[in-house]
């Protein structure tokens, strides 16, 4: 039994074995607010570590219904997939030990890996960061919440502006050794209130980056065809009709959204 590294897995494989294969729980990743458990799957001699979120383990929201977040997990790949910026690892939703469940495939991070998110001293944003919000620490030092100025975190900017995220954290931001940019815990989504809460709040206002017209006006196509279907199968038909709003509200404005004034912008923690 050979074990690789998961960014070495092409997705319809990785998509086989999360559907497939039979897993095994390692344990619980303590810092989650609802029951998330990480575990080795294995089929056919191969073998990947996966995150698997029980809908029995999910906590009561006072906003989202009961026993809806694994299937909004799934609905933010789906998403991704359909806008091919590889944005979130390959989610399912399957029956596990703990009974159904989302299940993602776990990514590795290098040792060494920068995050582009985090404080940073207030008189020293590094070249090419965009600055969020102000903070002071407990000695009263000044800080600055900002973000890298990064094309991979723009994309990730649209795709939670899309998926109406309230809870993009610096924390749920991925960088493994492929270069590539993932967003995992998109459990609380696809609202139909406004409920954007980000750290990645540096564009406002801005016009959105070139490449995310073509890939909305594909997302608001496929939504009314073959995603739309396949996204009613984990959410209300008036989260998904919510979801073709917001496509289009942004294809009309052609700029990334200004934070809510009715809702807090920013997750606490943020980072």
């Amino acid at each position: 039994m050979t074990t690789e590294p998961a960014a070495a897995l092409a997705e319809s494989d990785a998509l086989e074995l999360l559907s497939r294969g039979t897993m095994e729980i390692e344990g619980r990743l303590v810092d989650a607010s609802n029951t998330t458990l990480r575990a080795e799957i294995t089929l056919g001699g191969l073998t990947r570590r996966c995150v698997y979120k029980p809908v029995r383990g999910e906590r009561p929201l006072w906003d989202f219904p009961d026993g809806t977040l694994a299937g909004r997990e799934v609905s933010a790949f789906l998403v991704s997939q359909a806008t091919q910026w590889d944005l979130v690892p390959p989610t399912i939703l399957r029956d596990g030990p703990l009974g159904v469940g989302a299940l993602q495939l776990w990514i590795d991070e290098p040792e060494d890996a920068e995050s582009l998110i985090g404080f940073v001293p207030a008189y020293d944003v590094p070249h090419g960061w965009l600055p969020v919000a102000n903070a002071r620490d407990e000695d009263g030092d000044a800080y600055a919440l900002a973000h890298a100025d990064d094309p991979r975190l723009a994309r990730l900017a649209v795709f939670d502006a899309v998926i109406n995220n309230a809870d993009r954290k610096g924390g749920h931001v991925l960088y493994p050794a492929t270069g590539a940019i993932h967003g995992v815990d998109h459990g609380v989504s696809f609202h139909v209130e406004n409920k954007l809460r980000t750290v990645l709040w540096g564009w406002t206002g801005k016009s959105l980056i070139d490449e995310a017209t073509e890939v909305l006006k594909s997302l608001s196509s496929r939504l009314d065809g073959d995603l739309g279907s396949a996204l009613e199968e984990h959410l209300t038909l008036s989260e998904v009709q919510h979801l073709r709003l917001r496509v289009r509200r942004l294809l009309r404005a052609g700029r990334f959204p200004k934070p809510p004034q009715d809702w807090p912008a920013i997750p606490w923690p943020p980072v």
